[in-house]
């Protein structure tokens, strides 16, 4: 059964509890970005992300944080046309994040 990017993400989420406005938050300072602009952080979160998931597989518990990470810094639009990229074998990235 092959599944988008998208599909994916959401499914890595499943049997989470629902988020309330409580569980939203800003993910803690990385030392590695330390500029105001974020744009960065929010591309590595998404990269490392699909790398850990590919590496390690969807049940794996700290993929999580990275995809947590990308959701709260990165715009809708962009993970829009990221996930899209992905699937289409465009992504611009050194390895082939698609399985």
């Amino acid at each position: 059964m092959n599944f988008t990017m998208a599909e994916r993400a959401e499914a890595f989420y499943s049997g989470v509890k629902p988020i309330t406005k409580d569980d939203i938050k800003t993910i803690q300072y990385d030392g590695r970005f330390p500029s105001c602009n974020q744009t960065k952080h929010c591309w590595q979160n998404f990269v490392d992300f699909h790398k850990c998931v590919k590496m390690k597989g969807e049940a794996y518990a700290p993929c999580k944080q990275f995809l947590k990470g990308y959701m709260s810094l990165c715009p809708n639009a962009w993970i829009e046309k990221w996930n899209e990229q992905l699937e289409a074998g465009t992504f611009a990235y050194k390895e082939n994040l698609s399985e």
